[in-house]
């Protein structure tokens, strides 16, 4: 038996909200307490940490998060904002800079871009890349990767012309990114062991314990998700554990078993199933056009990859197996075809397997009174992402522009979900927004739209206990600290100090501070962001800042 003192810090504990201590044995909590009683415990501990005043919280849990795609993002041509690119001459100046240092020949991939916030406000064009690249093949995602644009030697390698969603000035949608993102990541198996590594270190760097891999033909294999979901199982791997989700379309229950069969551990069959696009794309399907669609689009309302018929088979053939199914969905047309399929699926299988197979849709960003309704009678938990508010809401931004600030104003109502109880969990959709779950945190606390922000201790709960119980995994204990649970912490720092007596410094957290209730730290819009010093799942450190 092992075991680690941890004293002198702050332990946001519900079971002991003054708690400064903790023993942690052989992976599980053992005790909790005060540091004068921990003092008494240090010479039987194998290992004694003093954190200096640091918070011990539950480690955080992405629900919904793409690693591969995140490798690749770090490892590609970044065109953000954070990384100097801040305009579509800054965005052609990165490529040509990465295509004369970067050697071999394969692909040009980029991430990132978003013409909004472009002086020119619009994508490169093939002709502008063919140049920047100096004909290299290249493709560079869009920050929401719904679309792309890509080089003519890339389209032509990859048979992109004449697909559905293929444009003529490079620009890819629906079946035709699709096909793109198949040949940009294919990669051999210890390059895509390199890229997940990477994806899965930062996603520790920031705290997280365990990720919901959102896995699909068009993102990743069948034996790249049963590599990922193995490699991962024993907390003695040193990384997040990954929860597996894999979207692809059951029509029987034998198409379900078969794909549990191809992929042992999976925990759902679903996660990113589209049944429609995405906002920043004009892809998700609408129930009225959006407000900026160029004249003569093909789409203006944008487009349903689902019907309902398919989605009721889906479900059933789902819930027969024993598995969470689950739906990618972000526009309202999108949600009315959802609730038809869910309707038709309770007709099939009875209301009550339908509710206890505590089925998923990830985004959810439109919903009205009406889908809130049956969302909450028919069991259904969903995967959300504050950061896409922080990122995209408010009256200037990329929502109000395709929409309208009228619909816009409606988008992503944390405080209504979360007052009709349904089960909430948060997530990055990595590499879309970043590992960042203390901002995820912010943003559902400091939302656009002022009724719609939650209590800090609401989104902090969404993060970390929401993510284990979307994933039917919180009998265990997990996202607690308490005595018996496993021991899936994260330890930060922040600048906010204050000395207290000769016990040691203590930090000064201060949201949420009510009577008895874990403290948090203080997120307001100004307040430096906590910083990750160890992150530790069932007592294995994954990141480690300590010494």
């Amino acid at each position: 038996m092992s075991s680690t003192l941890y004293r002198h810090g702050v332990v946001h504990s519900p079971a002991d909200p003054f708690a400064e201590a903790l023993v942690v044995e052989d992976g599980v909590i053992a005790w909790i307490g005060a540091d004068d009683t921990a003092d008494g415990m240090a010479d039987r501990a194998d290992e004694v940490v003093d954190l200096d005043g640091a918070l011990v919280a539950p480690g955080f849990v992405d629900a919904h998060a793409h690693l591969l795609e995140t490798g690749f993002a770090l490892d590609g041509v970044a065109l953000t904002p954070e990384a100097g690119v801040l305009s579509l001459a800054d965005a052609l100046a990165a490529v040509h800079e990465a295509s004369r240092t970067r050697s071999g020949s394969e692909p040009l991939l980029g991430y990132g871009w978003d013409e909004q916030a472009w002086p020119e406000g619009r994508a490169p064009r093939v002709d502008e890349l063919d140049q920047a690249a100096g004909g290299r093949p290249v493709y560079l995602a869009r920050v929401d990767a719904h679309s792309a644009v890509v080089s003519s030697s890339f389209a032509d390698a990859a048979g992109l012309r004449g697909l559905p969603g293929w444009s003529e000035d490079g620009r890819v949608e629906r079946d035709a990114h699709h096909r793109a993102r198949e040949i940009a990541r294919d990669v051999g198996a210890v390059r895509r062991d390199e890229l997940t590594l990477r994806a899965m270190r930062a996603a520790a760097a920031a705290g997280i314990v365990s990720l919901h891999e959102q896995s699909a033909p068009f993102i990743d294999t069948r034996e790249g998700l049963a590599h990922l979901i193995a490699s991962t199982a024993d907390p003695a791997s040193g990384l997040p554990l990954v929860v597996g989700y894999r979207g692809e379309l059951c029509v029987t229950s034998d198409d379900a078993r078969e794909l549990m069969a191809a992929i042992p551990g999976l925990t759902g069959i679903g996660g990113d199933l589209s049944v429609d696009g995405s906002l920043g794309s004009r892809t998700a399907a609408l129930r009225t056009p959006y407000s900026d669609a160029p004249a003569g689009a093909e789409h203006p309302s944008g487009v349903l990859y689902l019907g309902a018929e398919q989605i009721c088979n889906h479900l059933g053939s789902v819930t027969r197996a024993g598995l969470q199914a689950g739906f990618h969905v972000i526009g309202d047309r999108a949600m009315d075809e959802l609730l038809i399929g869910l309707r038709a699926a309770v007709d099939v299988e009875g209301v009550d397997a339908i509710r206890g197979a505590g089925h998923r849709v990830e985004h959810a960003e439109m919903i009205d009174a009406h889908a809130l309704a049956t969302l909450v009678l028919l069991g259904v938990r969903l995967s959300v992402q504050p950061a896409f508010d922080a990122a995209w809401g408010g009256p200037d931004g990329m929502y109000a522009a395709r929409l309208g600030a009228g619909r816009a104003a409606a988008l992503n109502p944390l405080a209504d979900l979360a007052a009709a109880g349904i089960p909430l969990a948060f997530g990055s959709d990595a590499p879309v927004t970043p590992f960042d779950p203390w901002g995820g945190v912010r943003a559902a606390i400091s939302h656009h739209a002022a009724d719609q922000r939650i209590s800090a201790r609401a989104a902090f709960r969404a993060h970390t206990r929401g993510g284990w119980r979307a994933a039917g995994l919180d009998h265990t204990g997990a996202g607690e600290i308490r005595v018996g649970a496993p021991a899936h912490l994260a330890i930060w720092r922040a600048e906010h100090l204050a000395v207290q007596g000769a016990g040691g410094r203590v930090a000064t957290w201060s949201t949420d501070a009510r009577a008895g209730t874990p403290l948090l730290p203080d997120l307001e819009p100004g307040a430096v962001a906590p910083h990750c010093v160890r992150t530790i799942r069932s007592g294995v450190v994954l990141h480690d800042e300590l010494g």
